[in-house]
C-alpha cells in the first residue's frame, strides 16, 4: 500500500546525549540528522504524508535554556533543509500554535510553507507546540456543525502508522482523533539513531498487520457460518 501517513514520536535525543556524557542539546542536534534520514527514505517506501512531533505543548516546561535551544535548532533545519525540500519535492506544514513561538521562527515557517506549498511527492507536517487536546477543543469551537468529516477536515489525515522511539509506549497528547485506527510500532531505538532500515521495518510490520477497522476478517465469517 502506497500513500501511507505515517507519524512519528521523536523521543529519546536526551537520553541519547546523557548516555554520551554529552549536553541534551547535542542529541536534539543529532536528531535534526534523523529528521533528514527520514524525510528522504520516507517516498521510496510508500509515505505520502510524513508528521514528525518536533515541540510539544507540554514542552514549554522544560528548562529555558533548553527550549531556547531548541527554538534556534527548529530555525536553523528550517533556514538549512527549505531549498533542499524544494528540490525533493516536499511540501512543509506546520501545524499547532503560533502565537507563542519566537516571531523570527514563525517568519521562517510561513516562508517554508509558501516557499514549498507546490511539493506533490512528501507532505511533511511538523507538529511544534502542538497538543491534540487543544487542536480537538479549538475545531469544536470553529465548527458548528459538529461531524465526523468536519472534524477530519478540520483536523488533517487519519494516520496509519504511528512510530514511537526510545521505548515509551503512550501518545502523549499527539494526534488523538487522527490515530483512531492508526497502526502502532514502538521500538527502543533512540530517535538519533534511527535510520531508514528502521522506518522500513516499521512499514513492513505495518503491512503484516491485519487492519479490519471494527470488522470481522472474511476468513474468519465463513469458519463459523
Amino acid at each position: 500500500m502506497n500513500n501511507l501517513h505515517v507519524a512519528i514520536i521523536m523521543d529519546g535525543n536526551g537520553r541519547w546525549a546523557n548516555a554520551r556524557g554529552l549536553p541534551r542539546v547535542a542529541g536534539h542536534r543529532t536528531g535534526a540528522d534523523a529528521v533528514r534520514r527520514t524525510v528522504e527514505a520516507a517516498p521510496g517506501l510508500g509515505v505520502s504524508v510524513l508528521t514528525l512531533y518536533a515541540f510539544s505543548a507540554d514542552n514549554w516546561r522544560r528548562p529555558a535554556r533548553e527550549v531556547s535551544a531548541l527554538m534556534k535548532l527548529l530555525s536553523h533545519y528550517l533556514i538549512r533543509e527549505t531549498d533542499r525540500c524544494i528540490e525533493n519535492g516536499v511540501r512543509l506544514q506546520a501545524i499547532g500554535r503560533r502565537d507563542r513561538l519566537p516571531a523570527a521562527l514563525v517568519s521562517l515557517l510561513e516562508d517554508a510553507e509558501r516557499r514549498t506549498a507546490l511539493g506533490s511527492k512528501l507532505h511533511l507536517r511538523l507538529a511544534i507546540d502542538y497538543s491534540s487536546r487543544q487542536a480537538i477543543l479549538d475545531a469544536v469551537r470553529r465548527d458548528r456543525a459538529v461531524t465526523e468529516e468536519a472534524f477530519s477536515k478540520s483536523l488533517g489525515p487519519d494516520v496509519d502508522l504511528l512510530i514511537r522511539t526510545s521505548g515509551e509506549q503512550r501518545l502523549s497528547d499527539f494526534l488523538l482523533w487522527e490515530c483512531a485506527y492508526a497502526e502502532m510500532v514502538f521500538t527502543r531505538r533512540m530517535w538519533p539513531d534511527f535510520s531508514e532500515d528502521d522506518l522500513s521495518a516499521a512499514i513492513e510490520e505495518y503491512h503484516r498487520r491485519d487492519r479490519r477497522f471494527g470488522a470481522v476478517a472474511a476468513e474468519k465469517t465463513l469458519r463459523t457460518a
